[in-house]
């Protein structure tokens, strides 16, 4: 199997490598705007509608603020001579221990409430952020993942994934409030949850088990 390393073709040097920091630059702040205005509306359409799977779904987009600004970082190391390679992996495990904190946190409660019985009322202000998201995810990821690997970093990878993970999240959520809000099923929505937390420490792991690259060190 091919290997994460011999899958990348980053440019090391240069003013190639000086563009593909601007553009994941760009990308990166595109992220940090998109989410922060996600995750505040998610989180207050979760508290009035007290719907686990939106408030969970308002916190993935504030750890994925946290994962852009931690990329931020990373890539202003690209400013630094020498090797980069410590800078990646200690990007590389700030990232997992974000998913982490999420799949904690969303698990217990998602379970509590459902194990409660409490029932959620509908929300349309959420089910249009999680549509409009389940759209404009895809696209931004896309960009992302291909900028990561011209790159060589496995950071920048590790937060392109993330924001693929919002995709899966956006449809995970948008099925269980249109199943609440259609049906009455009370249920979809800490079931929801569960799914946003369950995808997410599936990503904590492979984020921290994933490769450091080699390639980040500029020889």
């Amino acid at each position: 199997m091919t290997s994460t390393r011999a899958a990348m073709a980053p440019v090391d040097r240069g003013e190639d490598r000086g563009e593909l920091v601007r553009r994941a630059t760009l990308l990166n702040r595109l992220t940090i705007g998109w989410n922060a205005v996600e995750g505040v509306v998610a989180i207050g359409a979760g508290i009035a509608a007290s719907s686990i799977g939106l408030v969970a779904f308002g916190l993935d987009s504030g750890i994925e603020v946290s994962a852009a600004l931690i990329l931020a970082w990373r890539l202003h190391q690209e400013r630094r001579e020498g090797c980069k390679l410590d800078a990646d992996d200690r990007a590389q495990r700030l990232v997992a221990l974000s998913f982490a904190a999420l799949a904690a946190y969303v698990s217990i409660t998602a379970t509590v409430d459902l194990v409660g019985g409490h029932e959620p009322d509908a929300s349309t202000l959420g089910m249009v952020i999680a549509a409009v998201s389940l759209v404009v995810m895809p696209v931004l990821a896309a960009a992302k993942r291909t900028v990561a690997h011209q790159l060589g970093s496995q950071a920048a990878v590790a937060e392109a994934a993330q924001t693929n993970v919002c995709t899966l999240l956006s449809a995970a959520l948008l099925v269980g409030l249109l199943a609440n809000a259609v049906a009455g099923w009370w249920w979809a929505d800490p079931v929801a949850g569960l799914a946003i937390a369950a995808t997410a420490a599936w990503m904590a792991v492979r984020t921290f088990g994933a490769d450091s690259l080699e390639h980040t060190c500029c020889s």
